[in-house]
């Protein structure tokens, strides 16, 4: 009978402590350099995004101060303007009160006339005649007083406001632009 020997395993030299410590560091170096690339890559990018934050700052604050001063300017067109229509439309309510202090003192001086005209009437067809004049003249002075009043609040109205419509215009031509890129 024959035996069969085994193969004996083979056994290996333990890795050296030098080969393992030379793994190390170079494990160790690769580790270091991915930091450093990574700290490197880091720092660029923020660097480049407060750049990019500072120049859009920059241009947002440039184009702030650009709209302020438009405004500023616009406002005090505005109260100008306001200023302006107002001064018109006092002038125009002064010269309403005496148009119509005018016709109050023409129509009170002419009831006085036909007052003392009927006073001294010597007749009942005088007196009507004399008071159915004064009723026609009257009216007639009512309407061509209140025709010519109208028109000239018109006129008033129509000034106070231009002062006015013209800022409008301004305005809406000043907000409509867009903002300079």
């Amino acid at each position: 009978m024959t035996t069969a020997t085994k193969a004996k395993p083979q056994i290996t030299a333990p890795i050296s402590t030098q080969a393992f410590e030379s793994a190390a560091a170079q494990a160790k170096e690769q580790y270091a350099g991915f930091v450093k690339a990574g700290q490197e890559q880091a720092a660029k990018t923020f660097e480049q995004t407060a750049s990019a934050t500072k120049e859009q700052v920059e241009k947002l604050s440039a184009q702030l101060l650009k709209l302020s001063a438009e405004l500023q300017a616009l406002n005090k067109g505005n109260v100008e303007a306001l200023v302006e229509s107002t001064t018109i439309a006092s002038q125009g309510a002064e010269d309403l009160g005496r148009e119509f202090a005018a016709y109050a003192q023409a129509s009170f001086d002419k009831s006085v006339t036909t007052g003392k005209a009927l006073l001294t009437a010597k007749s009942l067809k005088e007196v009507i005649d004399l008071q159915t004049d004064y009723v026609k003249s009257s009216f007639d002075a009512f309407t061509a007083e209140a025709s010519r009043l109208q028109d000239l609040s018109t006129r008033v109205t129509t000034a106070a406001f231009a002062p006015l419509n013209a800022r409008l215009n301004v305005a809406v031509e000043t907000l409509s632009k867009p903002l300079a890129a």
